[in-house]
């Protein structure tokens, strides 16, 4: 088999002062007698055969007069060298941004494929770095320092120490990107309060039924309602925020797998977009060793608690001591009794270790859904 030769990619840039150069040679003319016949003074073709003189349309047409080839010619040659230097430029840049890399997921965005999957060794990690500032839409990490790190500001975390903030940062941005892909009505609270009332009467179908149908709910009233995978640094299973003044966003990990978690943390986070301030940006952590910051979290937490099963029937749980008494409870207060069952465990009422077959661990076939 014949070996490939790799293209001639060189790292210096040819101006096209070296092309007028060689024409120069071939003809035996000295600068000064080039200049005469363009109407220049010899310093100006001095600079035009260095690289320090733009080729101007006016020196294309004049170039194309005296020395041949077109006009068209000498444009292409002088926008090349340009395009070269930038390319130059940008390697250097990319090369000097390598330590951002330490700040980011990089093997868990390669692992998702939201970035080209590479081999991260010296000579790809500048590659890396340009496929990371596209994906998060800067034009260098100052601005993406700027832009996502200053973000923190507007958060709104359930935890005193949260988790690392560049994994934070890139799974935010992957339901921007999502987000960005739909362009839903303007968000309405009367619709988003109706749409929710409809889910929570989607939590005993299969999420092949109730996924499209949750996500058209919300689109209708305004909200974006996207999955996007967890990133193990992150720990964040969920977001609520405003991406503009009409168009909100859920979004959610797959952090937890199971259906409890889920809906309590969907409701949770449609609680913050019902109550609680646009400017906000809500993270939320489903961890036993979350400690709750603020009045918001808690308020949050409570509605999402009290609109899956309502305080009227809080002193029906106690009395749920078997399956039966779980199936029955949920198909009469209308959700799903793997909801029950985790409302029963975090209150202390039975053991986490019981019932736990009630619940549906039902991500995986979301995921393939999505694909």
């Amino acid at each position: 088999m014949t070996k490939m030769t790799p293209p001639f990619a060189p790292d210096w840039a040819s101006p096209p002062g070296d092309t007028i150069a060689d024409l120069l040679e071939e003809r035996d003319w000295t600068q000064a007698q080039l200049a005469d016949r363009l109407g220049y003074t010899t310093k100006h073709v001095s600079q035009l055969i260095n690289g320090k003189a733009s080729i101007t349309e006016e020196a294309a047409i004049k170039l194309e007069r005296v020395l041949g080839s077109t006009t068209g010619f000498w444009l292409n040659r002088e926008a090349q060298y340009l395009a070269q230097l930038a390319k130059i430029d940008q390697e250097e840049r990319l090369q000097a941004w390598v330590p951002w890399l330490e700040q980011l997921p990089v093997h868990d965005l390669m692992k998702q494929g939201v970035i080209t999957k590479r081999r991260l060794v010296d000579k790809h990690k500048p590659a890396v770095v340009k496929d990371l500032l596209q994906f998060f839409g800067v034009a260098s990490p100052d601005e993406w320092k700027g832009f996502y790190v200053g973000m923190e500001c507007d958060f709104r975390r359930t935890r005193e120490t949260q988790s690392d903030v560049g994994a934070i940062a890139a799974w935010i941005r992957q339901g921007e990107v999502l987000a960005e892909s739909l362009d839903c009505p303007k968000y309405s609270k009367p619709k988003f309060e109706r749409a929710v009332r409809k889910i929570r009467t989607l939590t005993v179908l299969d999420p092949q039924e109730f996924g499209p149908r949750m996500q058209k709910l919300c689109w209708e009233a305004g909200v974006v309602f996207v999955l996007v995978p967890s990133i193990p640094r992150a720990h964040v299973s969920g977001m609520a925020r405003w991406l503009n003044l009409h168009k909100a966003l859920i979004q959610l990990s797959l952090y937890g797998k199971q259906n409890d978690r889920f809906w309590f943390t969907f409701f949770h986070e449609a609680a913050h977009i019902l109550l609680h301030d646009k400017k906000d940006i809500f993270l939320d952590e489903w961890d036993e060793g979350a400690v709750v910051q603020s009045e918001q979290e808690e308020e949050a937490d409570c509605w999402s608690r009290q609109f899956l099963i309502p305080p009227e029937f809080d002193t029906e749980l106690p009395q749920l001591r078997s399956k039966k008494a779980v199936l029955e409870f949920a198909n009469r207060v209308r959700i799903h009794p793997g909801i029950v069952v985790g409302r029963l465990q975090h209150d202390g009422l039975i053991d986490p270790t019981w019932m736990n077959g009630l619940k549906v661990s039902f991500f995986a076939s979301w995921q393939q859904r999505q694909r």
